[in-house]
């Protein structure tokens, strides 16, 4: 799920517009999910179930299968996205492959039935009838404003990429064989019945997909139907199949998934490189020599030596007040949704008056940026001081969330680029000051000259970032 990148930007760029929407937007029903803040879009997705109850006995542990037999929730999940929106998308130019996959399951085996190029609703529609074949479409929040405004609040809420993608099967057909994925699944049902099955992991969190053979994964733990309104979670590496019954209609649900690549061991791999780093500064048994010719040998060999310096890292661990992320915070905010801007099609830009050294402030889309110390993108010289610098996702393109990159969307280099502004170290505890406080006054910034406090608030002002009060 993550797109990792590496290039930085000090400015961002101009902002595209996104794609058209899907006409059945304007006739959405109202919406039972309660948008005031991140958690309680959660809370409205698995009601009944509270959020204690739910991280305490489910998340990461066993599935959970709400049913609930209310039309009104039946109705919106609906609207979040039906097998007719497909028609209205095609004409704006979906392509096989990257945008559809046609499929079905054969035996125990994905067949793959894409054409080439770019799709048609008419062929697709055959393909859907007659072959009883899947359609699998790629991330939706790109073209749904409701899916958008969903996803958008629960990447705030779990601080991870959420992606998603809608499954339209046939009557009497199954899209894809037994298999678990890397990632935490919640479906909603949105049009007709599918009958899911799942089994007992054989890898638990699994960290990869994978498909199961039918006489591996013996019988199901769970076996049940679910209805429009329905939703159901189950954690990464959970076993699962669903098909269409036969003699009704087809079925439509959306996979919203979260998660990939956000364990310990993945924070480890992105944190140890700096501590090492940092801690070899201070400590001369890091940078001793290895010994001569261990590259040429068993380096098991050198497990006990080894073991002793970790011990040390993990106490000096303890007494560290800060802990560096190293991509793994790049990775999220250059890669999520922008915020929801509600059914404006314009580009964010700075509104209201200009802060002034007597201006009362706060931060805007707090949930939109983060603040890191690295050393300066600017300076290539081998003793490159370090700078703050503030990455934000204002400025991120919808339309290529979760779609991996592509050279409209990259640097020479091919790789991703983020917006945001660079400061030097001198500015951080000004910047705390604005992230932690509701208010802050211009006058009352950390920083010792007038000219660098409002040369900062002016710098946050044109990213979008704050606001005067």
């Amino acid at each position: 799920m993550s797109k990792k990148g590496g290039k930085q930007a000090e400015t961002g760029r101009k902002v595209h517009i996104p794609c058209k929407r899907a006409k059945v937007e304007a006739s959405c029903p109202p919406s039972p999910v309660n948008y005031d803040s991140p958690d309680s879009v959660f809370e409205s997705l698995i009601f009944p179930i509270e959020q204690e109850k739910f991280f305490k006995e489910y998340w990461e542990q066993k599935p959970l299968l709400i049913q609930r037999d209310d039309p009104s929730v039946a109705a919106y999940y609906q609207s979040l996205f039906q097998l007719m929106d497909l028609k209205e998308l095609s004409s704006q130019g979906l392509y096989y492959g990257r945008d559809v996959n046609i499929c079905r399951c054969v035996n125990g085996k994905k067949k793959v039935l894409n054409k080439d190029g770019k799709v048609n609703y008419m062929q697709l529609k055959r393909d859907f009838d007659q072959k009883k074949a899947t359609i699998q479409f790629h991330q939706p929040q790109r073209f749904k404003d409701e899916l958008w405004r969903i996803q958008e609040k629960l990447e705030c809420y779990f601080g991870s990429l959420v992606g998603s993608n809608v499954y339209v099967t046939p009557p009497g057909s199954q899209g894809l064989p037994p298999h678990y994925d890397d990632v935490e699944v919640f479906i909603l049902q949105l049009e007709g019945e599918k009958r899911w099955r799942l089994y007992k992991p054989t890898v638990h969190l699994a960290r990869e997909y994978n498909v199961e053979s039918e006489d591996r994964i013996g019988n199901p733990t769970h076996e049940f139907i679910l209805k429009p309104g329905d939703l159901l979670y189950f954690p990464r590496g959970t076993i699962h199949q669903a098909d269409t019954p036969p003699g009704g209609l087809y079925s439509t649900h959306v996979t919203i998934s979260t998660y990939q690549n956000n364990s310990w061991g993945d924070f480890l791999l992105d944190t140890i490189p700096g501590l090492v780093f940092d801690t070899a500064k201070e400590d001369v048994d890091l940078r001793t020599s290895i010994p001569r010719q261990l590259l040429m040998v068993d380096i098991a060999d050198s497990t006990r030596r080894l073991s002793s310096l970790l011990r040390s890292l993990a106490d000096r661990l303890e007494n560290t007040k800060e802990l560096r992320s190293s991509d793994m915070k790049k990775d999220f905010i250059m890669n999520r949704l922008p915020p929801f801007l509600g059914n404006s099609s314009d580009s964010l830009a700075p509104g209201g008056k200009l802060p002034k050294l007597d201006s009362k402030i706060r931060l805007r889309f707090k949930d939109h940026a983060i603040i890191t110390v690295e050393p300066d993108q600017e300076n290539s010289d081998e003793l490159r001081k370090e700078m703050v610098y503030v990455y934000h996702s204002l400025k991120n393109r919808r339309e290529r969330h979760m779609m991996g990159n592509e050279d409209d969307d990259t640097s020479e280099e091919g790789i991703s680029e983020t917006h945001g502004l660079r400061f030097p170290l001198s500015h951080m505890d000004a910047l705390k000051q604005i992230w932690r406080s509701a208010t802050v006054a211009v006058k009352d910034l950390s920083l010792k000259s007038d000219a660098e406090k409002e040369n900062l608030v002016l710098s946050l002002w044109a990213e979008c970032l704050i606001e005067v009060i």
